[in-house]
């Protein structure tokens, strides 16, 4: 069964093909949804990845989460379901 990450404060460069990759190292991504902050001015964005299983994106989450994109310290955890 597919699992969902939620990505935060990530640089303003990154981009979905580079989401991709970065997870991509853990298993196989399904999808990345970047979502640009609405406010003008914040100088971040968050995003979700969908990786193939609980396990690749577990072990995803456990590797990324507080590693720097960027010079940017980024968030990585399980997307609440709603």
């Amino acid at each position: 069964m597919s699992a969902s990450l939620y990505v935060s404060n990530l640089p303003p460069s990154f981009t979905e093909e580079m989401l991709t990759a970065t997870f991509g190292r853990f298993g196989t991504v399904l999808s990345v949804r970047l979502k640009r902050d609405s406010p003008p001015g914040l100088k971040s964005r968050r995003g979700f990845v969908e990786m193939k299983t609980s396990d690749e994106a577990r072990l995803a989450a456990q590797a990324l989460n507080g590693t720097r994109f960027d010079s940017r310290l980024v968030s990585v955890s399980r997307a609440a379901r709603s």
